[in-house]
């Protein structure tokens, strides 16, 4: 059993993958085109990758973990992977791997900030598909995003002058193209977000006026970043140079769900990996998620599971 859920970066991805199926621009951004290979098998353990990554499978099947729930992944299915989930693909059987093909696009949180595209509104999106980050795509959508992808390898390739400026521009547009899909999909639901990471329970549509989607979308990007050091509202709120109370407001007028119970699911997601994934014994899983000692650590792990942290790592 590892000691830890490791974290992958842009260069380390793309090493796993031999160079005759993939194309990169420097450590900013990566495509892949890849059968199984063997590869994806340093994903069987559970890990984070430090950016954005897109995967679509155009045929084959295969199973892949996002924070902790299995999802079938099969022909025609896009999955949009958010940083801070934590992602593993468990072992695909020999029956399936002949038929596999995958296409993978990986690049930087600094490159896919430098985008020219509302990168905030895709985080809100991505916290949508927290409980089901995979749907599958129309006949019509594949053939644009096939051209998408033949074109984008094109100038990858190319020895163009404003290479990084043409694929930059191209990449936007692909973003606007998987946010309208996105939206529609929304639509088609009737619905508009998850209630966390988790949970299954799917609320109905909200109102989210600019300012509560604005502060909620930084306050969840911190909440990430931070969440095995700080629980307290107020951290969050000062970072936003905001009241814990406005704060508090925003994020419930925007997402439904209070500040404190997103910062909790974080932490609740974070324990059950470490417990699950890790052989770290709890007093360190107690330091390691900055809880005072270990019975304020059990008195909040039972109060959100119902089972204490010994307990769930046997069942």
């Amino acid at each position: 059993m590892e000691t830890s859920v490791y974290t992958i970066g842009l260069a380390q991805f793309s090493r796993l993958f031999p160079v005759s199926e993939r194309v990169c621009m420097g450590d900013d951004l990566c495509l892949v085109d890849a059968g199984y290979d063997g590869s994806l098998s340093v994903l069987t353990h559970p890990c984070r990758f430090d950016g954005y990554l897109a995967m679509f499978c155009v045929s084959g099947r295969m199973k892949v973990m996002v924070n902790m729930t299995e999802f079938d992944v099969t022909e025609n299915t896009l999955f949009v992977y958010m940083p801070g989930n934590i992602i593993s693909v468990p072992e695909i059987g020999e029956d399936q791997r002949a038929g596999l093909r995958v296409i993978l696009i990986a690049m930087t949180k600094e490159y896919m900030g430098s985008l020219k595209t509302d990168v905030p509104n895709l985080i809100w999106n991505g916290q949508v598909f927290l409980g089901n980050p995979f749907f599958v795509i129309k006949d019509g959508e594949k053939k644009i995003a096939e051209r998408y992808m033949t074109l984008a390898v094109d100038i990858l390739e190319s020895n163009l002058s404003y290479k990084r400026e043409s694929i930059s521009l191209l990449l936007s547009s692909v973003f606007f193209l998987a946010g309208g899909v996105i939206e529609q999909r929304l639509n088609d639901a009737g619905t508009d977000r998850k209630s966390g990471p988790s949970s299954g329970h799917r609320t109905k549509a909200i109102c989210r006026p600019d300012r509560s989607k604005e502060v909620s979308d930084k306050f969840l990007g911190l909440v990430a970043e931070y969440h095995t050091k700080e629980r307290l509202v107020s951290f969050y709120a000062g970072k936003l140079c905001i009241t814990p109370k406005y704060l508090s407001r925003l994020v419930k007028q925007a997402t439904g769900k209070s500040a404190s119970d997103w910062i909790d699911d974080y932490v609740i997601l974070e324990a059950r990996n470490m417990l699950r994934y890790t052989s770290l014994p709890v007093k360190d899983i107690v330091s390691g998620l900055s809880f005072p000692d270990s019975a304020s650590f059990y008195k909040f792990f039972k109060s959100r599971t119902g089972m204490t942290p010994l307990q769930y790592r046997r069942s």
